[in-house]
């Protein structure tokens, strides 16, 4: 799933470091150009990895603007190409090898170790040979504007191959994942950041701490949310910057699906889904008075009579399936292809950051109430309805 499409999973970064002052393109087409993907369809290579055009993923040349400068946007995209020979061919192979040098060796019952080795590696590499490189791609859109980077992937290992080679491409530079206590940072400031910083629970600044010990903001939000739109208090305030105005009203709530985790008198982990539309949430309601907590949930927002629909991971605030009302362009006999997916482009992008900020006036309105006294109204009303009352 790339930026063209309807649905997407998206990791957001905020980018540490300084940038060049002066000829910016030239910079980036450089550093992008010597880090560019290089083909292995004829060679024995196992793996390979770079940055390709998102309109041309065989081309990482970065010669012109436009093939990668939208705009306040630079897009493009991680392609790795990676050949894997399957387990069950290799040992059968393998084992071919084998009998046939034990047929000019009677007398021996078994080929030494380092022969096997040796076999094995043999035939890997000849498999691989006849094996085509299978073709994977993330796109990536840097956002110079606002200096935000939007990954389409949420994939762990993905992000990890991401953040090494940007940093290896942009040295001096580091992408910053953007978790719960990161976005709220953001979000807030003056007394309501002090209030933030004390309720802290992380050690130090890494990331890993952050993200750990801070689980209590993806738990509280989506109990909060899920609660609200039980008691009806559905309807929310714009109240970020960004292409709606500030104090609109749109609706946001939980549904489809609620994924819960908890520890059980033995020790494990447990894990309870709710799927399909609720009505009562008596298996929600099961779960929390059970001591589990929310960890992951569908999100539904609407403005206008548009819809957003995302998936939140609790954890690290990743925007799982995040569908933005459909995108329509009108097709144009005399506009060339390029010009087309220029407009798909843009418009792809109105509608994801709509729908980003209608989630973060979403969460900033769930952080008046969590670090404010009324918050302690709201675990009343919590507790009451899981009380049945």
């Amino acid at each position: 799933m790339g930026v063209y499409a309807n649905t997407v999973s998206i990791t957001q970064y905020t980018i540490t470091g300084d940038l060049p002052k002066n000829d910016q393109f030239q910079w980036f087409s450089e550093k992008l150009s010597a880090r560019g993907f290089q083909s292995i369809e004829n060679s024995a290579e196992e793996s390979s990895e770079g940055w390709t055009l998102v309109d041309h993923p065989d081309d990482a040349a970065f010669e012109a603007p436009s093939d990668f400068w939208r705009d306040n946007y630079l897009v493009f995209s991680l392609r790795r190409d990676q050949r894997k020979v399957p387990t069950a061919l290799l040992k059968s192979h393998t084992g071919r090898e084998e009998g046939a040098f034990l047929a000019q060796h009677p007398n021996l019952r078994r080929a030494p170790k380092k022969k096997r080795e040796e076999i094995k590696e043999q035939v890997q590499l000849r498999l691989l040979t006849k094996s085509l490189p299978v073709p994977s791609s993330v796109d990536v859109v840097w956002d110079q504007r606002n200096g935000i980077l939007t990954l389409f992937s949420l994939g762990t290992k993905v992000l990890e191959r991401f953040e090494d080679i940007f940093r290896k491409t942009f040295e001096g530079l580091s992408p910053v994942i953007i978790h719960p206590f990161a976005r709220a940072r953001m979000l807030v400031e003056g007394p309501m950041l002090d209030k933030l910083e004390a309720a802290n629970l992380a050690g130090s600044d890494a990331v890993a701490a952050q993200i750990r010990d801070n689980q209590w903001l993806g738990w509280d939000f989506l109990l909060w949310l899920l609660q609200r739109g039980v008691n009806g208090e559905g309807e929310f305030n714009v109240s970020r910057p960004g292409h709606f105005a500030n104090g609109e009203r749109f609706s946001a709530w939980i549904d489809d699906r609620i994924q819960f985790q908890g520890g059980s008198e033995e020790g494990s982990i447990q894990k309870v889904s709710v799927s399909g539309s609720q009505d009562s949430y008596l298996e929600a309601i099961s779960a929390l008075k059970g001591g589990k907590r929310i960890t992951s949930a569908t999100i539904c927002m609407e403005k206008d009579e548009n819809p957003w629909k995302l998936t939140l991971k609790g954890e690290t605030f990743g925007f799982a399936s995040l569908k933005c009302p459909q995108v329509r362009i009108e097709k144009d006999a005399t506009v060339d292809q390029m010009s087309e997916r220029e407009a798909v482009f843009y418009e792809r992008m109105f509608l994801l950051e709509q729908g980003v900020q209608l989630f973060d006036s979403l969460f900033a309105a769930f952080l008046n109430e969590r670090l404010n006294d009324a918050w302690g109204t709201r675990l009343q009303a919590i507790q009451a309805w899981l009380d049945g009352k």
